[in-house]
């Protein structure tokens, strides 16, 4: 009794998080492609990479991919289209998608920042004299 009522929640959960979830991502997309605000970027430890224009495209296409997918999933879930209205089949397309969308942004934000592998070098100071 009690996992039937645990799964129906979290499903519940599931299904009202992919609404935000794509607002977030579109949101992102519209920033990227419409407005040219590459802040959001790739980012690594809070910090742009030194050409973020360079990963804007790809961050910008995963981001609609993911929101799109989200919102579709969303919206095939309460009109009950095909496979959609099995709880299985869109926790399986949700949480896949999730997880993608987390992986690959992991990959290009290490992607954009190179890594400087060796001793640090020493920055003169020219306020010394």
């Amino acid at each position: 009794m009690f996992n039937y009522y645990f799964n129906f929640v979290l499903q519940w959960v599931l299904f009202l998080a992919l609404f935000p979830m794509a607002f977030f991502w579109l949101r992102r997309t519209w920033r990227i492609f419409g407005k040219r605000d590459y802040s959001e970027v790739a980012l690594k430890r809070g910090e742009s990479p030194p050409r973020p224009e360079k990963w804007a495209t790809l961050v910008g296409l995963v981001n609609l991919a993911a929101g799109l997918v989200a919102l579709g999933t969303a919206l095939g879930i309460l009109l009950g289209l095909g496979a959609l209205q099995d709880p299985q089949s869109w926790i399986a397309v949700a949480g896949s998608t999730i997880w993608i969308k987390i992986f690959l942004d992991f990959i290009i934000s290490r992607q954009a920042h190179p890594m400087n592998l060796g001793r640090k070098k020493k920055k003169k100071d020219s306020s010394a004299s």
